[in-house]
């Protein structure tokens, strides 16, 4: 089945980058899970307000200058938060990015500068970054929905 972006998901696009916006456009085409942008371009004042609520970790957000998107989940419809669905839309933002030639990384393995040099599957690279997190004894921040230029 092949998905495409609806209106509200192509105006959180606005502002975005354009070789990210052509990698998300590629994605939604590639992908066996349906998903939408839940965010795009910020401004600071959302930033901090994000921060404040914990919902992010740094002012130096890469959606500050139109570096990176938040994508969601759809199950019928629905928002779904399951994990494995993040890891198959990862899948698609993987061979997107190396189909448009664009260095991305993914909030679910902080660890790969450029998910394009990854040869196994997105979950293979989640369970990699845990890993090597837990073997530092560092906390493992997963931010699944998460999608920046690198």
């Amino acid at each position: 089945m092949t998905f495409k972006l609806s209106k509200r998901s192509l105006g959180r696009l606005e502002g975005v980058h354009p070789d990210l916006v052509r990698v998300v456009e590629k994605a939604i085409t590639l992908t066996t899970v349906d998903f939408g942008v839940t965010c795009g371009l910020r401004t600071l004042e959302e930033q901090k307000k994000l921060v404040e609520q914990g919902a992010s970790q740094t002012l130096k957000s890469k959606h500050l200058e139109g570096l990176a998107v938040d994508l969601v989940a759809y199950v019928g419809g629905r928002v779904s938060w399951e994990m494995p669905l993040y890891d198959k839309i990862a899948d698609a933002m993987h061979t997107a990015a190396l189909e448009e030639g664009v260095k991305l990384c993914w909030g679910g393995a902080w660890h790969l500068p450029d998910i394009c040099c990854w040869t196994e599957d997105m979950e293979d690279a989640r369970n990699d970054y845990i890993d090597l997190r837990r073997s530092q004894k560092r906390r493992v921040f997963i931010d699944a929905p998460h999608f920046q230029i690198a």
